[in-house]
């Protein structure tokens, strides 16, 4: 990202107790139980919902997709604002499954910093590693929660090691676990010198605190069993000669993480980490644009889109654009200049998501997440501003990497299926491709339950049913390079050249072997498998 709190500007105070911020992982790390704890202790639920509802318990609040209700899993980005001890929390719950990947990188766009969870059992999984990439590029500072603690875990070093091995960043210890699995009692909190323990019997109970003076205050041996006591100040000595001391410049350049240990689903060190957050986490940073970078102190409102979620309620056909302001203070009723189409929208009923339920903004500063309903007309990577035609930049669309042939049941409905499609092309669901001969459209995902979940959407919210077939192409590239040589391109290319929603030249490809001759026989032509979306 750019220079961040090294030299950046005293923000005005509304703006400086934002905290916006993703949490990322492994799909089943525990990532949904933590945003509704979130919630719980932020006051915005009274009681938190289960991942695994049975029977009539409550749902997660910030799962609003059926087939994610369904399966108990994320598969779409959801945003949620609430407050906690004095500051603005901006939360954004991404999908773990690597199926959904693409919404998960875009949503690291809009974001100052991320929580990484991670299984105690399983420590660092593949997806995390992803993530955890897609953070590295852009410097995001990271805050590491140890879940399941309560589980039988892994040795607290060996997870230690782990995350420093497989990630190449430094990690201290914010917390450290007193026992573990049936054992697990509680957590001794470094950063306050307090004794955090757990209650077992009731979930939504935060846990009791009580302040020792030191690791060597007589309480401790009160409330902790001796045999545990003696292998917790062993570990504390070790840990404490071992690892770096928290440097809150290196949390912010992005290269150490602190780490807290608890159980999600017990309410257990979740207020703790939540504290870290307010304490330690950034305020909103500059967003890249071009021709130059975006200031949150900056008067003038600015605000990119990283995300359309379309049919969120069912019974309207609405499309919400998720937008996060880069600066400015936005009052509702604002006219503010939509970049790509140089036209001035005025914004009428913008709202704040608490999950699937929105409130009215009457107003919204720089790093908060708004929705702003609208009818197509805003776009991924589009940018809203009040003042110059500043564009925000940095937001990617990536090739697909499976291709199917999308037909609707019902040939009559083709044009049905025609505006459905755009749709959730708009939306970033899925890459939409019209071939230049033949009937139907291509399809292209990054993960096959994506086919799934498009299948059953488009039945669902617009009741057609689709088939999806096999494609003979297997991948997609964006084609660019001077107009006399693409258009020389396509025309000895037809049967490959399809139009992406935007109209842009996509060039669907069988083999490597394709691309090989391409670049062989087409020095002028550049294939992309990324395409900016920047508009």
């Amino acid at each position: 990202m750019l220079d961040r709190a090294h030299n950046q500007p005293e923000l005005p105070p509304e703006i400086a107790r934002r905290r916006t911020f993703a949490i990322i992982s492994h799909p089943d790390a525990g990532k949904t139980t933590l945003t509704e704890k979130f919630l719980l202790y932020g006051g915005a639920i009274q009681m938190a919902g289960q991942v695994r509802a049975k029977g009539e318990a409550r749902r997660t609040r910030s799962d609003f997709m059926q087939m994610e209700k369904d399966r108990g899993i994320s598969v779409s980005a959801s945003a949620m604002s609430f407050d906690f001890d004095g500051h603005r929390f901006n939360l954004v719950d991404t999908p773990g499954h690597s199926d959904f990947s693409e919404d998960t990188y875009r949503t690291l766009t809009a974001v100052d910093a991320a929580v990484m969870v991670i299984d105690g059992a399983k420590g660092v999984e593949s997806q995390t590693q992803k993530l955890f990439e897609v953070c590295r590029l852009r410097d995001l500072p990271i805050l590491t929660f140890c879940n399941k603690m309560d589980r039988e875990s892994r040795d607290t070093f060996e997870i230690i090691d782990e995350i420093q091995e497989n990630l190449a960043i430094d990690v201290t210890p914010a917390s450290w676990p007193i026992g573990v699995g049936r054992d697990f009692i509680g957590c001794y909190d470094l950063i306050n010198d307090r004794l955090e323990l757990m209650d077992r019997s009731d979930r939504n109970k935060i846990a009791e605190s009580i302040k020792i003076s030191g690791l060597d205050d007589p309480k401790l041996a009160e409330h902790v069993p001796a045999a545990q006591l003696s292998q917790f100040l062993e570990e504390i000595e070790m840990a404490k000669e071992l690892m770096p001391e928290f440097n809150h410049q290196d949390f912010l350049d992005g290269t150490l993480t602190p780490i807290w240990f608890g159980s999600a689903i017990n309410s257990f060190g979740v207020q703790e980490l939540m504290q870290g957050i307010a304490d330690y986490g950034p305020q909103p940073q500059p967003q890249k644009a071009s021709p130059r970078a975006i200031s949150p102190e900056e008067p003038k409102v600015c605000g990119f889109v990283f995300k359309v979620q379309a049919n969120m309620d069912p019974k309207h056909r609405d499309r919400v654009a998720f937008v996060r302001l880069a600066s400015g203070h936005f009052l509702r009723g604002m006219k503010l200049t939509h970049v790509r189409s140089k036209k001035q929208m005025a914004i009428t009923n913008p709202v704040l998501f608490l999950a699937s339920d929105r409130e009215l903004a009457e107003e919204a500063w720089a790093g908060d997440i708004m929705g702003i309903p609208n009818h197509g007309q805003l776009r991924i990577g589009d940018t809203l501003t009040e003042g110059e035609m500043i564009r925000a930049t940095g937001i990617p669309s990536f090739a697909p990497e499976l291709l199917q042939t999308c037909r609707a049941g019902d040939p009559m409905k083709a044009k049905h299926l025609e505006k459905a499609l755009m749709q959730f092309a708009e939306e970033g669901a899925a890459k939409v491709f019209k071939p230049a001969f033949g009937s139907g459209f291509i399809v292209g995902v990054v993960g096959a339950l994506q086919f799934e979940v498009l299948a059953s959407r488009i039945e669902l919210e617009y009741g057609l049913p689709v088939r999806l077939e096999a494609s003979q192409f297997t991948s997609a590239r964006w084609v660019t390079g001077d107009k006399a040589a693409v258009d020389k391109f396509i025309e000895a290319n037809k049967q490959h050249i399809s139009h992406d929603n935007d109209g842009d030249v996509v060039f669907l490809t069988r083999l490597q072997w394709d691309i090989d001759r391409v670049a062989r026989d087409y020095p002028d032509v550049t294939l992309s498998a990324t395409k900016e979306m920047m508009v």
